[in-house]
């Protein structure tokens, strides 16, 4: 499941960057990249920017989705970490053996 939703992440995002580039920042957009009047009338240009901004939310809004649904289907790494973290614990609460010569020591004189 984990590596459907990575797939399917990448897939929306190589998606979501060529509709980006597809737009044209002035409003010109797909409709000037087919040869102009032509395209704008099979087409409209109206209807081409319509077209592509709900192509730009929905893609954003999948990818968003999908890293979400990525994030509660991770495998779960982290027993060793905690494994880590206990052991940590466990020599702090140990006394250090330079501690207790120098106690030792203090005690001798």
């Amino acid at each position: 499941m984990y590596t459907l939703f990575v797939s399917l992440t990448i897939f929306a995002a190589v998606l979501l960057v060529l509709v980006v580039l597809a737009q044209n920042s002035k409003g010109g957009g797909l409709s000037s990249q087919f040869g102009g009047s032509s395209a704008s009338n099979l087409i409209g240009v109206k209807k081409t920017g319509d077209l592509l901004e709900k192509m730009t939310w929905g893609l954003a809004i999948s990818v968003m989705a999908l890293v979400l649904a990525t994030n509660f289907t991770t495998p779960n790494a982290g027993t060793s970490t905690d494994d880590l973290l206990e052991r940590a614990k466990e020599q702090q609460e140990l006394p250090a053996p330079a501690l207790k010569k120098a106690e030792t020591d203090t005690t001798k004189k």
